[in-house]
């Protein structure tokens, strides 16, 4: 689902056995590299979760529009 917070809009978030996935993508050809993690991070986006007490990965997804499949991706947690 995609999730607006008061920092902007995050792509998706997964909430799956006992952890929280958020997930921000970018074309490749549209966006520099590691922009999304940067977003994900900037915005604080992990903020609106932390009650949960649960983990909270920052996933940012990477596709090349030319190549038509996944450039790159990145996983921290937050």
């Amino acid at each position: 689902m995609e999730d607006s917070t008061s920092h902007g809009r995050l792509d998706m978030v997964v909430l799956f056995n006992g952890h929280v996935y958020l997930f921000e993508f970018k074309v490749v050809e549209m966006a520099s590299a590691g922009v999304e993690m940067a977003q994900l991070q900037e915005r604080r986006y992990a903020d609106k979760y932390r009650a949960l007490g649960q983990p909270i990965y920052l996933i940012g997804v990477e596709f090349s529009k030319e190549g038509r499949d996944l450039a790159a991706f990145d996983v921290e947690r937050a």
